[in-house]
């Protein structure tokens, strides 16, 4: 597989127990290759990275959040272990993206995402820029052609701009709306001031669903799990991506585009959790971490806490 870099067990130190109290030893790293596949316990779950921030580069954002991926397993290392032995976590490794060329990094990204479902795999993509979700969906496409696919974003961006002669960061769903024509999108934490009147004019021609971050709140919860639940009801199944430049930037600075207006974890986490339960649920990322621009890995041990719950969710 081109652009592919096996796991790098050295990320994933702490403190040593005999009983595999915490995660770093339990996650097993192994090559992401057919033959590794095979044997799994039925919830198996698969970290794969995804080294890019070209993306970001080409939506005049500031590049860092190729260096994501492995700061987050660095954060998940040393957490408690409270899994049970029939769940499986995988380690297979990083797609990069070094010489520019993300459309052949996002094929090969595509072909990964396929693999994995095929081996009936739960993958966590962790990025990486968000046009990381373009090659996550036709993955996912690869595996489940004639599905209903619903995308759930939470984000203060539509990611909507329409791509000129090249995608980016900022135009990952406007390239899977163009594509498909049974296009199922649901925002959540969604500011205007993030988000011209055209990016809002094609949302509505395109009938994404939204909510804005003045009202992705908990104390509009009962409102949006109402939201999600009808939402949920109308697709087959589920791809959550997360990017975390929608949370505020009090608990999330390192990300690409931080906002002090984002919405806060409460609301995240109780959304996460209702999604996760839906049973529809099929592939997660996790994207926009830039370590570079972060506080005491505050940003980064927020992706790695909302993989921790995703994986206790499930």
């Amino acid at each position: 597989m081109k652009n592919y870099q096996n796991p790098n067990t050295e990320l994933w130190t702490g403190r040593v127990s005999e009983n595999k109290l915490y995660l770093h030893e339990k996650i097993k790293c192994i090559p992401l290759d057919l033959e590794n596949l095979k044997n799994l316990k039925e919830k198996t779950f698969a970290l794969l990275g995804y080294q890019c921030d070209e993306g970001v580069r080409r939506n005049q954002g500031r590049i860092g959040t190729s260096e994501g991926p492995d700061m987050i397993r660095r954060m998940l290392a040393p957490l408690a272990n409270h899994f049970t032995d029939q769940v499986e976590l995988l380690d297979v490794g990083n797609l990069t993206c070094t010489t520019g060329n993300l459309e052949e990094t996002q094929q090969e990204t595509s072909k990964a995402i396929s693999i994995l479902l095929k081996h009936k795999i739960f993958p966590i993509l962790l990025g990486g820029g968000h046009d990381l979700a373009y090659s996550h969906y036709n993955g996912i496409k690869k595996q489940w052609p004639d599905k209903t696919i619903g995308i759930i974003n939470l984000d203060a961006h539509f990611d909507l701009r329409k791509k000129i002669n090249v995608g980016n960061s900022g135009t990952p769903f406007y390239q899977i709306a163009s594509e498909n024509s049974n296009f199922n999108y649901l925002c959540l934490g969604i500011q205007k001031a993030a988000n011209n009147k055209e990016l809002y004019k094609t949302a509505h021609n395109l009938k994404v669903h939204y909510i804005e971050n003045t009202k992705f709140t908990i104390a509009h919860k009962s409102k949006i799990n109402s939201i999600l639940k009808e939402f949920i009801a109308s697709v087959d199944y589920l791809y959550l991506t997360i990017d975390l430049d929608g949370f505020s930037s009090s608990v999330a600075p390192g990300v690409s585009a931080p906002s002090p207006t984002g919405f806060l974890v409460d609301i995240a986490m109780d959304s996460i959790h209702t999604i996760c339960k839906s049973n529809k649920l099929i592939s997660v990322d996790i994207v926009e971490l830039n370590p570079k621009y972060d506080i005491d890995n505050c940003t980064a041990k927020l992706a790695a806490r909302l993989i921790y719950n995703i994986i206790s969710f499930i």
